[in-house]
């Protein structure tokens, strides 16, 4: 450890953000360059702790005190090598993870955790900006030819560690962009294009086969692809939006929040959209259902579109600002967060459950709402909610976008392969990842069900171990960390 004492003589000081003013101008990533001074010093803050909780809150097992130590004593091409060993793309989980190994930071007992997330991600634009990332191809092929059918994180992460084992590895898209919700979902602001396009040349280079444009289980038929490959990756995300079944659904000017996020994407991609297809903010008083990151991806979108005002309601109760006792560290913690798009604008408001939508010409024009009350928990263990009496209000909205998580993922393709699902739709596997079809497996959401980036990249290494076992009999490829802390 270079800082006996660092947590001690430095505070928490994260990357400073562009002002409100200027960052809703363009679609940039809204942090400022962090001095590299500033990144040691924060690097010094982690105490090495005897048993680093931090550990167990990284689904991938980052080797979080080692890099954190490297970065501090100047030594950061050795901190990239560290930090890939466990991590094929730090550039994304440092732009959009939500940092539960900082929950889980002994740090975060009575102070402010290490700010690895950032760190992460200084060391991973280091390494581009120094071109210590280089193409890894590897060096003999084994024969064995493997398809992963998304290009989603679990999907990269999947494609990218078979393919340096010596496998030919196709990658199959549906989409004509790569990168699944790295490319269409997730705004500019949060994670500029360019940092998921830098990793699919890389991965080119290394000789991933790509093959965007082609809808797996329609366009290539599911014999076709278990007759040309020896395995299969099934990851394909979980792509399903939670629908809200009310009166007035129907209406225009009520879209899915992906609906919205990726026309914006392709949009800042250079592709056209006519007019009357478009879905803008701009001028109109906006309605986002959902609190969560979806939510906050709206907001910030709408702001840049130059909405006149943004309400934010959220079915749940207000989350408290601390860590309730029965939620102790280092679990993740259920407290209010706020992300950059919360500091532009827009009001938040909880417990809040929508009735219906009207509208005249056959457009939304107002919400229907009523307020909640949250009691003690049923004999399932999920709280109990009532309607407040005499709670009832409406609110003008042009636009109302629905940010209510995924359902699971696709399953014509499930159905085509004839592998088993389970009651919440997700491809049913072993602990192998291997699904009820010998040959076929599966990772990320379209496994687990709606998670985090560094869960998909998690779980796509984790096939990629399983896979390469079946292949081979043995494996050398890493697994992830397997007893990482719920979320």
């Amino acid at each position: 450890m270079g800082k006996v004492l660092g947590f001690k003589e430095f505070g928490r000081r994260p990357p400073e953000r562009q002002l409100v003013a200027s960052r809703l101008k363009h679609w940039q990533e809204v942090y400022l360059e962090w001095p590299e001074s500033h990144a040691r010093d924060q690097a010094a803050r982690c105490m090495d702790c005897a048993v680093p909780f931090c550990h167990t809150g990284c689904p991938l097992g980052n080797i979080i005190p080692d890099f954190n130590d490297l970065v501090y004593r100047g030594k950061w091409q050795r901190a990239l090598e560290v930090l890939h060993s466990t991590n094929n793309f730090p550039d994304f989980t440092g732009r959009i993870c939500p940092a539960p190994c900082e929950s889980a930071c002994v740090l975060n007992i009575n102070q402010d955790p290490v700010t690895i997330e950032y760190v992460e991600k200084a060391i991973a634009d280091r390494g581009f900006a120094e071109g210590w990332v280089k193409p890894e191809p590897p060096l003999v092929r084994t024969g064995k030819r493997v398809a992963v059918v998304g290009s989603g994180p679990a999907g990269l992460a999947a494609a990218q560690q078979l393919n340096r084992a010596g496998h030919t590895v196709t990658l199959f898209e549906r989409d004509n962009y790569l990168g699944g919700l790295l490319s269409l979902g997730i705004p500019e602001f949060k994670l500029e294009k360019a940092v998921v396009q830098r990793r699919l040349r890389q991965m080119e280079e290394e000789g991933v086969l790509f093959k965007p444009g082609v809808n797996v289980g329609v366009d290539l038929p599911a014999d076709d692809l278990r007759a040309s490959f020896d395995a299969v990756c099934l990851a394909g995300g979980a792509t399903q939006p939670r629908d809200l079944p009310v009166p007035g659904r129907e209406l225009k000017g009520v879209h899915f929040a992906m609906e919205y996020l990726t026309q914006q994407n392709r949009l800042l991609a250079g592709e056209h959209v006519p007019p009357e297809q478009r879905i803008s903010a701009e001028g109109k008083r906006v309605v986002i259902l959902g609190g969560g990151d979806t939510g906050a991806d709206c907001l910030g979108t709408a702001h840049r579109q130059g909405a006149e005002i943004v309400y934010q309601y959220e079915l749940l109760s207000e989350p408290p600002v601390v860590r309730r006792d029965d939620n102790p560290w280092p679990y993740w913690p259920l407290i209010l967060r706020s992300s950059p798009a919360h500091e532009e604008g827009g009001i938040r408001d909880y417990s809040i459950q929508t009735k219906r939508f009207s509208g005249s010409e056959g457009r939304v024009e107002k919400l229907h709402a009523t307020r909640l009350e949250w009691g003690p928990p049923d004999a399932s263990g999920r709280p109990t909610m009532k309607e407040i009496p005499g709670s009832e209000f409406e609110v003008q909205a042009d636009l109302v976008l629905l940010a209510l998580g995924f359902l699971g993922g696709e399953q014509y393709l499930a159905r085509a392969l004839g592998v088993e699902m389970d009651q919440r739709g997700n491809v049913k596997t072993g602990l192998d990842h291997m699904s009820s079809v010998p040959g076929v497996f599966s990772a990320g959401d379209m496994r687990r069900g709606q998670s985090l980036v560094v869960w998909a990249l998690a779980e796509g290494r984790e096939a990629a171990h399983h896979i390469d076992k079946w292949l081979m009999g043995a494996t050398k490829l890493p697994r992830s960390l397997p007893g990482a802390l719920p979320r």
